[in-house]
């Protein structure tokens, strides 16, 4: 027995010829995990979760329109495997990106599902896509190594508005390491509203309710969220903006009482604007509300109505809907 070497001995001394192989660094490895990435480890407090990455995420999953296009828009498509639920076309901009990245599921995929793209990071855009009874929580992930981030339009600190956007941008390409990205990308999204200001400058706002959807009650944006904002910089005041949640539900005696001029109907899911338009149209509660009584509507998808890259466009396209004289 004294002349055999004890086999952890000779595994050692194999290691050691070919580090590679087993799963060794070399003097100079230039691999990631060789050395510490520039700019990391970074820690990043969202939402009740605090979490430290030690590089950037090269395995991401992105589920819900904001998510996946903030993603694209800071040209992260590289660092993706995975993506799930959109609610419109993806923007024409980033579509030769998003078609290079599979879609897992068109919905929330099953947490089974989603573990099968091996992702180290899984972005959300709405709470609803950690959803604690469908198995995805942002826990569950975590205890199966999984880093994760949610929009903050779901936890923020105040009222939501255009500096929201940048932060959340801003927090997105520091988790990836490239910051310089984020500021050329809120450099260029805020243009096209220094045009729209400039128009609006000497301009009294308009009364402006936004119809989401409902039949009893109207589901409507409150003053907690984006709407609000994206409301204010068109030329409008939201006037359901005193509910401090970002959704709520309003009677329509409430809209009347309030007597909006305009109606901005969000468009999604399976009944259209026009279908929304004409329910409100034939409403008899709203039959005196200045809006109804003059056809006054404006339509935004869904997609551009939450804290994401879309946010700077809505504005313009609602202000252009609201205010159609000034924008001939």
């Amino acid at each position: 027995m004294t002349g055999r070497r004890p086999l952890s001995l000779l595994l050692a001394v194999a290691c050691a010829a070919l580090v590679t192989a087993c799963g060794g660094t070399s003097a100079d490895d230039t691999s990631p995990t060789a050395a510490a990435t520039p700019g990391f480890p970074v820690t990043v407090e969202n939402c009740g979760v605090t979490t430290t990455y030690e590089r950037p995420p090269s395995r991401a999953v992105s589920m819900n329109q904001h998510a996946t296009e903030a993603l694209l828009a800071l040209g992260l498509e590289k660092s993706m495997v995975g993506t799930a639920y959109l609610d419109d076309e993806v923007l024409p901009e980033y579509k030769a990106a998003y078609d290079g990245i599979k879609v897992i599921a068109e919905e929330y995929p099953s947490y089974e599902t989603l573990l099968t793209s091996e992702p180290d990071f899984v972005y959300g855009g709405w709470s609803s896509a950690f959803d604690e009874k469908e198995g995805r929580s942002r826990d569950r992930l975590t205890k199966a190594g999984i880093n994760t981030h949610v929009n903050i339009e779901e936890c923020p600190e105040g009222r939501v508005t255009l500096a929201t956007m940048d932060e959340e941008i801003t927090t997105l390409a520091k988790i990836f390491g490239v910051p310089d990205r984020a500021k050329a990308l809120i450099g260029k999204l805020h243009e096209p509203l220094d045009a729209v200001t400039a128009k609006l400058k000497d301009l009294d706002p308009l009364k402006v309710f936004v119809y989401d959807s409902g039949d009893k009650t109207a589901f409507t944006a409150g003053g907690a969220g984006i709407g609000t904002e994206l409301i204010k910089l068109a030329g409008g005041v939201n006037l359901f903006a005193d509910v401090d949640k970002a959704w709520a539900d309003v009677s329509f005696e409430q809209v009347a009482d309030r007597a909006p001029e305009v109606i901005v109907i969000y468009d999604y899911g399976s009944q259209s604007a026009a279908d929304k338009k004409k329910f409100l149209l034939s409403n008899p509660a709203l039959k005196d509300v200045p809006a109804i009584k003059n056809e006054r509507f404006a339509v935004l998808p869904l997609s551009s109505t939450v804290t994401g890259v879309r946010v700077p466009a809505a504005v313009q396209s609602l202000a252009e809907q609201i205010h159609p004289d000034l924008f001939k």
